[in-house]
């Protein structure tokens, strides 16, 4: 189906508890883990050496086009169900670095992911138990037949647009979380070529078909502009900066 994704869909590799849904997210002041502000930090993640690794040269510009005659849910249900299980998968190879004493709340440069539950509430939580929300939440969502149906005559509800849009919303602070804050023991694996892979496939699908809010998105442009800037080819390009990420580390927010 994706000539890259040659590894098998994810099962169990990551805890699941079961959570109600956590959709929203809101804006901080706090300071995470008293880490360094972003600026002080040196993104090891975009150091050329590493950015051109990739596990391809596949073209995902070209590859993230809706084929003709396949239904646009269709397409949509099948990548982001690939990308639940490649992200689960990937995260699960640092989930023994990712504790809640390492990694004391979900921190992505100068950003702070919160839970909130269906009534508004705050959820404090580390960054493992905030992964934990996330896929579990979107295990229970792509295993639903009312939401992703998977036999003939199903139809797709109404809201599936949306939905999309909010675990492709996750999906990117898992990705995010991993590079800043765990692409030293990805790269001791080995593993960045497979990280540089998927992430450039997401991006690029997001963006496809508008799924993720480029506010969202812009702590992370600075890499996004060096891995999708050869239309997701390897071999990186660019400079490294872009507007939205270099402007947005003055302060800590929350989401």
């Amino acid at each position: 189906m994706v000539p890259w994704l040659l590894l098998p869909p994810l099962s169990g590799q990551v805890g699941f508890t079961h959570h109600p849904f956590l959709w929203t997210s809101k804006k901080s002041k706090a300071k995470p883990n008293g880490k360094k502000p972003a600026t002080e930090e040196k993104k090891m993640y975009l150091e050329p050496e590493y950015t051109k690794s990739r596990i391809t040269d596949v073209g995902f510009k070209e590859l993230v086009v809706l084929p003709r005659e396949i239904d646009l849910n269709e397409w949509l249900a099948s990548n982001t169900t690939t990308f639940f299980h490649h992200v689960n998968l990937q995260y699960s190879t640092i989930s023994e670095f990712c504790t809640g004493e390492a990694c004391q709340t979900m921190a992505v440069c100068n950003t702070q992911y919160y839970w909130y539950d269906e009534r508004g509430k705050k959820v404090k939580c580390t960054a493992p138990q905030y992964v934990d929300f996330v896929m579990s939440s979107v295990q229970k969502l792509v295993t639903d037949e009312d939401v992703f149906p998977t036999k003939y005559g199903r139809e797709f509800p109404s809201s599936f647009e949306s939905l999309v849009k909010k675990i492709c919303k996750y999906l990117f602070h898992v990705l995010a979380h991993i590079y800043w804050s765990h692409f030293k023991e990805t790269l001791a694996l080995e593993l960045h070529g497979h990280l540089n892979t998927l992430y450039v496939h997401f991006i690029l699908f997001a963006r496809e078909f508008n799924l993720l809010d480029p506010k969202e998105t812009a702590i992370m442009d600075d890499l996004t502009e060096v891995l999708c800037s050869a239309g997701g080819r390897g071999g990186g390009g660019g400079d490294g900066a872009s507007g939205g990420g270099t402007g947005a580390q003055n302060h800590v927010k929350e989401r």
